[in-house]
C-alpha cells in the first residue's frame, strides 16, 4: 500500500479536480501541484472565481444556457433572431456553436437525448418547453443539431414528430464529410450520410 505524502486537503483537491472530464488521477495531481507552486498567481484568484460562479451561475429559464442572469444573455440580445431556434442536447453544444459564430439565432438545450435504456423519457428533457415557446408563435424554425448518434437520431426524430400539422419548418444539421476530411480515412457510416445530403454545385 502506497505511503500518504501529502495533507487530507491536497488529497481532497486532487480528488475533486479528478473529477473533471479531461483529468485522470494523475493529470490531477499534476494539476493541483501546478496550482499549490501558483497560489498567489492563480490559486488565489481561481478559488474567488469559482466561489462567483457558484454563488451567480442560473439556467435560463427560457433556454437552458447556463450564466450569471435569467433569461440569459442570448435570450435577451435584441439583436438575436428568436424566431430562429437551433435544439442542442447540452450547453456544451451551445458554445460550440458560439465558437462558430455561424448563425445569430437563438437556442434550446434539450439536456440529453432520448435513451430508453438508460431511463431517459421525454418527461426528463426540456422537449415540453421547447414545444411552448413554439406554440407561443415567435419561433418559425427549429433547427436540429444534436449528435449524429443512435440516441440523437431517435430525439431529433421524435422533436420532428411534435411539431407535425404546426407552421413551422424543421431542418437539422447536415451529416457528412468534414471540412478538410479525406474519403479514404471516413467511417462507412459518415460516407453513406454525405452521399444523401449531397447539395448542388
Amino acid at each position: 500500500m502506497a505511503k500518504r505524502v501529502t495533507g487530507p486537503e491536497i488529497e481532497k483537491l486532487i480528488q475533486l479536480l479528478a473529477k473533471v472530464p479531461g483529468l485522470g488521477p494523475r493529470s490531477a495531481r499534476r494539476a493541483a501541484l501546478h496550482l499549490i507552486k501558483k497560489r498567489d498567481q492563480l490559486m488565489g484568484p481561481l478559488s474567488g472565481a469559482m466561489q462567483d460562479a457558484y454563488d451567480k451561475v442560473k439556467i435560463c429559464s427560457t433556454c437552458g444556457n447556463v450564466d450569471t442572469s435569467d433569461p440569459c444573455t442570448i435570450c435577451t440580445d435584441p439583436t438575436r433572431d428568436q424566431s430562429l431556434v437551433i435544439v442542442v442536447e447540452d450547453v456544451g453544444d451551445l458554445w460550440a456553436l458560439e465558437r462558430a459564430a455561424a448563425l445569430n439565432a437563438a437556442y434550446h438545450v434539450l439536456g440529453g437525448t432520448l435513451s430508453p435504456l438508460d431511463g431517459i423519457g421525454p418527461d426528463d428533457l426540456t422537449i415540453a418547453a421547447l414545444v411552448d415557446r413554439v406554440k407561443a408563435g415567435e419561433v418559425k424554425e427549429l433547427i436540429i443539431a444534436v449528435n449524429a448518434t443512435v440516441e440523437g437520431q431517435a430525439t431529433a426524430h421524435y422533436i420532428t414528430d411534435q411539431f407535425d400539422g404546426l407552421d413551422i419548418k424543421v431542418t437539422r444539421l447536415a451529416h457528412g464529410v468534414p471540412v478538410g476530411g479525406e474519403l479514404d480515412y471516413l467511417d462507412e457510416g459518415t460516407l453513406v450520410a454525405a452521399l444523401r445530403s449531397r447539395t448542388a454545385l
